[in-house]
């Protein structure tokens, strides 16, 4: 799929595994600099992911993806869930909007599953997307039980057209998994 926006970002959406390893080194080098960190490491850990890929002039300029995760609210049944991991723009093309046009592109993308959900690096810049805050206590499970995680990162939702009625204010777990719990 491919979108042409105003400002001339073309959106492109491709899975992990049909991602050559000139792009996929493209992809993290974005990270790593919007980051300032080494993610591969990180990165090597979603091999399932699809991303959501904004090109400026041919040159990759922002980027998303998402990963299969299982969110549990209380002990209601799990929800299939498009974890949102990643989210980079090149420092000299910020404030131009393509992370808002990669990010609607992402929720339209991720409709046929129960939910969104992502660690927020700003509340309110996706509070103006329609996400939500989740107030409730944090858990990450593991087969010897909950392990509640500590307040020191946000964790908001996106309602999809299968999310059931939910309290944000209830206990929220995620199955654990390898790197950043959250």
């Amino acid at each position: 799929m491919a979108v042409e926006m105003e400002d001339q970002l073309q959106l492109k959406v491709v899975n992990s595994e049909s991602l050559p390893d000139a792009d996929r080194s493209t992809i993290i080098s974005l990270c790593n600099r919007a980051y300032e960190e080494d993610l591969e490491p990180l990165f090597n850990t979603f091999r399932t992911a699809t991303h959501a890929l904004g090109y400026y002039a041919q040159s990759l300029v922002s980027h998303a993806m998402w990963v299969n995760r299982w969110l549990q609210i209380g002990t209601n049944p799990v929800m299939h869930t498009a974890y949102i991991e990643m989210v980079a723009t090149e420092k000299t093309y910020r404030s131009r909007g393509f992370v808002t046009a990669i990010m609607k592109c992402v929720a339209d993308e991720i409709q046929d599953f129960d939910l969104g959900a992502l660690s927020p690096f700003s509340v309110a810049y996706y509070e103006r997307l329609g996400w939500e805050l989740w107030r409730g206590p944090l858990f990450i499970r593991t087969d010897s039980g909950l392990i509640r995680t500590p307040r020191d990162g946000d964790v908001m939702i996106l309602r999809l057209p299968r999310t059931p009625n939910l309290d944000v204010n209830a206990p929220l777990s995620a199955e654990w998994r390898e790197g950043e719990l959250w």
